[in-house]
């Protein structure tokens, strides 16, 4: 009987060995950095960026002096006039919310061209994680870069390397 038991624990223990997860990590930080045309791609979006940033404020600079002039001929305006230059400052600041919303907003134009110029790139990555872990049998692959709850990995696991060799960027 006990030789059995024995026998039933050894082969269920082999069959879960058998079994055992697979895990790996990547640094999604460290493998974008090392594409170029990602580098290139944020450039892009910085330059732009700027440019716009630097309209917003010109507009807002703007407004600032429209307000300003307000204020310095206010003792001097009629009710009537005083309040289409009030009219015109909102109509100024609600122009300026539109500017800032157009291009830095959730459906900007800042957001537009970055799915247009990275998300492409991501997916190439995306698609090279995947190959990997069906060849190498991996269950799970974590991103080191945004998992703040990993304290420790070793390196071993780490596939970075492979997939920037996967995508044809050798490290």
């Amino acid at each position: 009987m006990k030789k059995i038991i024995l026998l039933f624990a050894l082969f269920i223990g082999l069959s879960a060995s058998g079994y055992a997860q697979k895990f790996a990590l990547i640094d999604m930080d460290y493998i974008l950095k090392n594409i170029s045309s990602y580098e290139t791609a944020q450039e892009q979006l910085e330059v732009m960026s700027q440019k716009w940033q630097g309209e917003v404020e010109k507009k807002q600079q703007d407004v600032k002096n429209l307000y300003k002039s307000y204020q310095t001929d206010l003792v001097f305006l009629s009710p009537e006039q005083k309040t289409q230059r009030e009219n015109a400052i909102v109509e100024q600041e609600k122009n300026l919310q539109e500017l800032n919303r157009k291009y830095f907003g959730p459906e900007g134009e800042l957001f537009k061209q970055r799915e247009a110029l990275v998300k492409p790139i991501q997916d190439d990555v995306y698609e090279a994680v995947k190959e990997i872990s069906e060849v190498k049998g991996y269950q799970l692959i974590l991103d080191r870069a945004s998992a703040e709850s990993v304290i420790f990995a070793s390196p071993r696991i780490d596939i970075s390397n492979e997939v920037l060799a996967k995508l044809g960027y050798s490290k």
